[in-house]
């Protein structure tokens, strides 16, 4: 199934309109659970997320049938952590593909993680950095993980994206099974699925906009 790349043409051409709608954090509430701090030590920013994001993370939530409950791995992320990881994948996949390209390798790249600046030189508008964008899965009631097919921080060990996939053929039943359910609650909601991955989620930003039919993004880099 071919995937439309969170920084393809069609995404690029769509505006942001900044709504300045403000931040909720995670840490100020305790319906949401979420997890340790990802990827960096002491990253005090990942729980933070916009304000309608908060509230349908909550709605979506309240829909999962009952045993399970979501965990974030990550909201907002900043532009300086976009580009270290971005990085750091690229790194990944041109070991991978020695006889590859730039172009090649960083169109790869792209399937897992957005870029800050794009293969045009212009300024990217990475999901996460703009608060629309979360990273969840799901646990029970107990704060066990979910069988997801794979955990959400093993992303750069998935070499080739196959069981980061939400449609992956290559996870367990009982996996798809769980990521079904995580699906529909978020789509109920007006969450859009980077199908790429299937813990990203967003609302109001390009990718949103696009997939929802809409003018423009809420919501811009912060």
């Amino acid at each position: 199934m071919s995937i439309l790349l969170l920084n393809d043409s069609k995404i690029l051409k769509i505006s942001t309109k900044e709504n300045n709608e403000p931040f909720i954090d995670l840490k100020d509430q305790n319906k949401i659970t979420f997890g340790p701090s990802p990827e960096i030590p002491n990253n005090k920013d990942y729980t933070k997320m916009r304000k309608t994001v908060y509230e349908k993370l909550l709605q979506a939530q309240e829909s999962l049938p009952k045993g399970f409950k979501f965990c974030l791995y990550e909201a907002y992320r900043s532009l300086r952590l976009q580009k270290m990881l971005f990085d750091k994948r690229y790194k990944i996949v041109a070991g991978l593909h020695k006889n590859w390209s730039h172009e090649q390798i960083f169109t790869e790249t792209t399937r897992l993680v957005a870029p800050v600046i794009n293969l045009d030189g212009s300024q990217n508008i990475p999901p996460h950095s703009t608060g629309a964008a979360i990273d969840v899965y799901l646990i029970d009631d107990q704060n066990n993980l979910v069988n997801m097919g794979i955990r959400t921080d093993e992303w750069l060990q998935d070499t080739d994206g196959s069981l980061s996939l939400t449609d992956s053929k290559k996870i367990s039943a009982e996996a798809k099974r769980n990521r079904k359910i995580m699906s529909k609650a978020l789509s109920k909601v007006g969450f859009i699925n980077y199908r790429g991955e299937y813990w990203h989620w967003s609302y109001g930003d390009r990718y949103w906009a696009y997939h929802s039919k809409q003018p423009n993004a809420l919501y811009g880099s912060k």
